[in-house]
């Protein structure tokens, strides 16, 4: 296809796609303090995963979703916080739309820890009211899941958000030589013993992520080290790493089970749950 982005094409090719497939990739993403590194990073990161998981199963992507729940985030005042009520709400009217269209498949994507606080429920109830299954992949979760990786995914993980840049042909957006600030840490020891002095920090074994207690950050710096990037030559070296990073976790989720998987679920549940129990299920 000329682009995998359903806000690049015309109508009348998402209309020929939809004559012959029925997936879309929405990513939902973040605005929020990120270090050295611009604050639509984990927006970025979604995003290109979402692409090469189109790429490879001939989807399409509804991008530009950048402002949903941040969570800890909002003492940087370049967060731009969204309730999860909220967040869960707007996604529900977009799914329901998708749906509505022919998008009978949809995989929505993170790469935001609280991110789940906003897309589970709406996952959930989604399918409680229109019985079509739509999946969340949490690609923290996701790539926990792959048993065989070549490297560790939290070492990677700026390396990942540089080479999403890259993959959105975005490189340059990410800045060179920023100054150490309230807002940025180049101490990684630092940033790590600000967050286990947080009084929040023993409390967050109780559930899953941020989902235990409510906090804030003591300042914008705690919430990620980010390393200091003084060439362009740097920030290429990053790129490439991270660009291969995706590419494997990509290629090792086996994307292409996945939504075969998807399209399972929605006729077993048709055959199946509808059938034996659809008289009391949910309406």
């Amino acid at each position: 296809m000329r682009t995998r982005f359903l806000s690049k094409l015309t109508n009348g090719e998402v209309e020929e796609y939809l004559d012959r497939n029925d997936l879309i990739f929405v990513p939902v993403g973040v605005t929020e303090t990120h270090g050295a590194l611009p604050l639509d990073s984990e927006t970025v990161l979604a995003e290109a995963f979402a692409l090469k998981m189109a790429e490879k199963t001939e989807g399409l992507v509804l991008h530009n979703l950048p402002y949903f729940f941040a969570g800890a985030t909002p003492v940087g005042r370049g967060t731009v916080q969204m309730s999860t009520r909220d967040g869960a709400a707007y996604l529900d009217r977009i799914a329901q739309s998708l749906l509505n269209q022919g998008f009978r498949r949809q995989v929505y994507v993170t790469m935001h820890g609280p991110a789940y606080l906003t897309v589970s429920p709406m996952i959930r109830d989604f399918f409680d009211r229109t019985k079509a299954p739509i999946l969340y992949m949490d690609m923290i979760m996701a790539i926990n899941s792959i048993k065989n990786l070549s490297f560790d995914f939290l070492e990677k993980f700026n390396d990942m958000a540089i080479g999403a840049y890259s993959v959105l042909g975005r490189l340059e957006d990410v800045p060179l030589n920023v100054p150490e600030s309230n807002s940025v840490s180049y101490d990684l020891e630092k940033v790590m013993k600000a967050n286990a002095d947080n009084p929040a920090s023993p409390l967050g074994k109780f559930a899953y992520q941020s989902g235990a207690v409510g906090y804030y950050f003591d300042q914008p710096s705690d919430h990620l080290y980010t390393p200091l990037l003084k060439t362009p030559e740097e920030r290429d070296q990053y790129a490439k790493s991270g660009v291969e990073a995706i590419g494997e976790i990509v290629a090792k989720l086996e994307m292409s089970s996945v939504v075969k998987s998807l399209r399972e679920v929605d006729e077993y549940t048709k055959s199946n749950s509808l059938k034996k129990y659809g008289q009391w299920l949910p309406k």
